[in-house]
């Protein structure tokens, strides 16, 4: 059995140990491993943690049930994705409370170039269905990833007209992979593992608790470079995953509708409230993410090259490999020094070589 993998899903176990504090402890120490190696004495120095959670970690002893998550997912062809891995989605990492472990099934990208959340209420309207096929399939020649939640109206909505346009869609879990919540989604789920995927912070015979929502939610905002809130009512899921991604500097967009439907009550506040920008259609959310900018040619891109420096060079040189990435992606496959990258997008920004998106995510021009 994998060593590190078992302190990774260990870690998770431990209580009075959230996200926050698996980050801090991460950061300081590299690896799980190193964590559950430390003495008390260095872990309860470390701000956030104290003495009371440094004696918690060096009291677990239930590797066990780390043992037999391990083996949950491997029967099942289940991705285990760290903090630290490579292939774990780079924009969580903006968000203080990340994830420190997910599980995933599936084939869509989780770092794909454009990610859109699409989000609303389980009692939707014929418009708020017509709006989320038009829009979806106005958009599926983007090479992008449709995330939502499983849930009735909207978000099975978006799943499904996401499959049918051939567009990949991320089902984000409020529970373990070992069901699925509703049941009556078992088969859209089960065609999403085909061009898609479902995804979870959740170990197995997680039930799904009302409190386990929110977090499922913050996931779901988290992940995409953009909400969209289809039809909300100003209380519910929808309108906690819409502050959350407002609260991430995502970009947020509602769709308008009578002021006398209470299934829009929620879309017309956001807007009111100037944190969501008044959704009207496919062309118009593109223009506001920047993504029909036209790129440079080949020939424009070499003629450039030869007046950038070295550190620009490698920069450019990923960003031709993919059609955008973010700030965390660079650090990592450039291997330059976080002030190294800084100046070089800098420099490239001043130029109009790239261009930056919202949640730390830049492109060629």
């Amino acid at each position: 059995m994998n060593n590190d993998l078992l302190y990774q899903v260990a870690l998770t176990l431990i209580n009075g140990v959230g996200v926050v504090q698996a980050k801090q402890l991460i950061e300081h120490f590299g690896t799980a491993e190193l964590i559950f190696k430390a003495k008390k004495k260095e872990l309860g120095l470390l701000e956030g943690i104290g003495e009371i959670r440094a004696k918690q970690i060096k009291d677990f002893s239930n590797f066990k049930d780390a043992e037999e998550e391990i083996e949950f997912c491997e029967k099942h062809h289940i991705q285990t994705i760290f903090i630290t891995d490579k292939n774990y989605p780079q924009r969580l990492l903006n968000c203080y409370d990340s994830p420190t472990l997910l599980f995933y099934r599936g084939t869509a990208d989780l770092n794909s170039s454009k990610i859109i959340s699409i989000i609303g209420t389980r009692n939707n309207t014929d418009y708020g269905k017509q709006i989320t096929e038009k829009f979806i399939e106005d958009m599926q020649a983007q090479n992008l990833v449709i995330l939502s939640g499983l849930a009735f109206g909207i978000d099975a909505i978006a799943h499904k007209a996401a499959l049918q346009n051939n567009v990949a869609t991320i089902g984000v879990l409020a529970h373990g992979l070992d069901s699925i919540y509703p049941s009556q989604h078992t088969t859209l789920a089960k065609e999403m593992l085909l061009n898609g995927g479902l995804l979870t912070e959740f170990r197995k015979n997680t039930s799904p608790d009302k409190h386990n929502f929110p977090k499922r939610n913050r996931i779901v905002a988290g992940m995409s470079d953009a909400t969209l809130v289809i039809e909300t009512a100003v209380k519910g899921g929808s309108m906690i995953t819409a502050e959350l991604a407002y609260n991430y500097n995502r970009d947020l967009f509602a769709v308008p509708g009578k002021i006398t439907d209470s299934k829009s009550a929620g879309c017309l506040k956001l807007i009111q409230q100037n944190k969501a920008v008044l959704f009207t259609n496919a062309e118009e959310f593109m223009n506001s993410m920047g993504w029909q900018q036209k790129k440079i040619s080949a020939k424009k891109q070499r003629e450039l090259f030869i007046e950038l420096n070295d550190d620009e060079k490698i920069i450019v040189g990923l960003l031709q490999e993919k059609e955008s990435m973010n700030i965390d992606e660079l650090y990592i496959r450039s291997a330059l020094s976080s002030s190294s990258v800084a100046a070089a997008i800098l420099n490239l920004e001043l130029n109009n070589v790239i261009i930056g998106l919202p949640g730390k995510i830049y492109k060629l021009l």
